[in-house]
């Protein structure tokens, strides 16, 4: 049974340990698994690069999305189960908690089947228009074909990483990822370098390298549910569903609304830049991923502090872990954004040897990235809703950026004002500073105490009606 006892250092820790410590505690683990797995995606396109060629990696680019659909479909359910978990273990609602696990493992592999199933039946088509063409499609082909081998294990990896999460267990994330990242290397250095099995060695590395990581996930998930004394009860349960899915979704509208950002700005700069301006975006795109890691690892980690809080009803305490959480994330990106400012060109340097790009990208980058220090609030804002139950508010932000104000603005610079490529590049400062601005708006008029009171109204006219 899950009891009072068996929660007892989790209630002392969400609800007594000091904020900047738990925050630090949560932060890091994130923080280190988001950029072990971007070390684990340059090192496999390193490979692939040197040892396949260029037609390999033009497999990779044309499996990304694939890929990142997998990842956002286990991040909605992942995002949605430990949101619900630490709410309900706040509330000290043990019942629905033994309930949610086993729903959500169901719901996770019954939506990762249907996916794999239907790229697998119409192989072809999904592959041609994800913009393969003839010389590349075979390459794709086997690689999309065998990576799907591993999508559910690393599904259930991320799943069960973020629900030892919310059980406290904040540093299996980063264990599992690096144990993948490790083998991965290994592997794709044996099967792709020493026996030359190419764009289908890198693929089977990475799905020996998922299910590695699943083992791993698993055997932590079982010693902490038999420390703890946990027993799930396997009952099919809609309600439970809905939920998980309601609060993730806004995940997972994030992270596929940059697949689709991406597609529109690759047409966008081929037409009006060329070839040059699509490997600016995608040097600039991968090095400003390193900058995002730490603000979305910030963020995400206040998410099950601020919702076990808010489920216990620490209403002072929400509001002090969110306050927090903001000047946290603001002084780290002022200290990231100065970095990459001075030695933007360094960065860009690592991927590319072309003096002339450098110096192109560089000045593009500097643009990007101008007013970055300002959008950690905007991430703080999504997970902060999340936590509070708040989906479609979430969901809004979510979309809000990339989705409602980049796109709009891009078409505005581009094609209205007839700043070209400029225009492009400017768009992202804009956007960033928008968002900060509605974020803020509703963090500062939109509080805990504003929440709970809807819900209680809510409460009261479902039991009127």
């Amino acid at each position: 049974m899950l009891t009072d006892k068996n929660t007892a250092r989790e209630n002392k820790e969400f609800l007594k340990e000091n904020i900047g410590r738990l925050l630090l505690k949560f932060a890091i683990p994130v923080i280190l698994s988001m950029l072990v797995t971007e070390m684990y995606n340059m090192v496999d396109s390193l490979f692939v690069g040197q040892f396949v060629g260029a037609k390999g990696l033009g497999a990779l680019t044309i499996a990304f999305p694939v890929q990142r659909l997998f990842s956002s479909l286990a991040m909605l359910v992942a995002i949605g189960t430990s949101t619900a978990i630490s709410r309900n273990l706040g509330e000290n609602d043990y019942s629905k908690v033994r309930k949610i696990v086993p729903n959500a493992i169901i719901v996770l592999v019954a939506i990762m089947v249907f996916f794999i199933l239907t790229i697998l039946i119409f192989n072809h088509d999904v592959i041609i228009k994800l913009g393969s063409s003839d010389n590349i499609f075979p390459y794709a082909k086997t690689y999309i074909n065998i990576i799907l081998l591993g999508v559910v294990f690393q599904g259930l990896s991320i799943l069960m990483s973020y629900i030892l999460t919310s059980f406290g267990e904040a540093k299996v994330i980063l264990v599992s990822t690096s144990i993948g990242a490790i083998f991965n290397f290994i592997i794709d250095y044996l099967l792709v370098v020493i026996f030359n099995f190419g764009i289908g060695g890198a693929a089977i590395a990475t799905v020996i390298s998922q299910i590695v990581a699943f083992v791993y996930t698993l055997m932590k998930f079982l010693k902490i549910k038999k420390e703890m004394n946990l027993k799930f009860e396997v009952e099919i349960d809609k309600n439970i569903y809905k939920e998980i899915i309601y609060v993730g979704f806004s995940t997972f509208i994030v992270e596929v609304s940059d697949a689709v950002v991406a597609v529109f700005l690759n047409k966008i700069l081929l037409e009006i830049g060329g070839d040059g301006a699509i490997v600016a975006l995608g040097l600039i795109t991968r090095v400003s991923m390193f900058l995002f890691i730490t603000v979305i690892g910030i963020s995400s980690a206040m998410q099950p502090i601020a919702a076990y809080n808010f489920g216990a009803g620490s209403n002072d305490r929400v509001k002090k872990i969110v306050k927090l959480s903001v000047k946290t994330v603001t002084i780290s990106s002022i200290i990231l954004w100065a970095a990459a400012m001075i030695f933007a060109k360094q960065m860009i340097g690592i991927f590319v040897n072309d003096a002339e790009i450098i110096k192109y990208t560089a000045r593009a980058f500097r643009i990007v990235i101008l007013l970055f220090p300002f959008i950690g609030t905007y991430y703080v804002a999504i997970y902060y809703y999340q936590a509070m139950g708040m989906a479609r508010l979430s969901l809004l932000l979510s979309i809000f950026r990339q989705i409602i104000i980049f796109i709009p603005i891009v078409y505005i610079m581009v094609y209205w004002l007839e700043l070209g490529v400029l225009g492009a590049w400017i768009s992202y400062p804009i956007s960033d500073i928008i968002s900060f601005g509605i974020s803020l708006i509703y963090i500062k008029c939109y509080q805990v105490e504003d929440i709970v009171e809807e819900k209680v109204n809510a409460k009261r006219g479902a039991i009127i009606t």
